[in-house]
Order: C-alpha cells, then structure tokens, then sequence
C-alpha cells in the first residue's frame, strides 16, 4: 500500500510521497510542460506507477523550493470584522 496525495472536496490537497504531473504543476505555479523539463533536466525526481503513470516525488518539490502554505481548509475558520456604517 502507498501513500499518495489525494485531493479533498474543499479543493485542498493532502500531500504523501508522490504527486501526479499536474499537481507538482499546480504546486509549483508552473504549466505542465515545465514540469517535464524539470524532470529532464534531472531538477525533478520521478517514480513509475505500476500502471505505468509517471508521479513527482514530494521531497524533489521541497528541492526546487515548495512550501505547502498553511491556510485553513474551512470555510468556518474565518473571521469577518463587524463595521459600523456611519454617514
């Protein structure tokens, strides 16, 4: 069993040990063709899935510079400042 990224309802994505290409795209605010020549260019490490899709290690993102943002999933986290309307 592996430990893979799977992507919440909220639209939040939980990361593991591998990510597919467009969500190492998606987490590095790049297109997906940067990403392969990244991977050609030897700055990001791959792995093959027994189907035979290619996924993005996780640690090879931390290499180029990823840092998940801490943002709450929730939409109940947030708060809002009440104004006082005056004319």
């Amino acid at each position: 069993m592996s430990i893979d990224a799977h992507s919440e309802p909220t639209g939040a994505m939980r990361l593991g040990r591998s990510v597919t290409i467009d969500q190492a795209a998606q987490l590095l605010s790049v297109s997906r063709r940067t990403v392969y020549y990244r991977i050609r260019d030897g700055r990001l490490q791959t792995i093959r899935t027994i189907g035979g899709s290619q996924r993005v290690l996780v640690d090879s993102l931390y290499n180029l510079g990823f840092r998940p943002q801490a943002f709450s999933a929730s939409a109940s986290a947030a708060t809002f400042a009440v104004r006082s309307s005056r004319s």
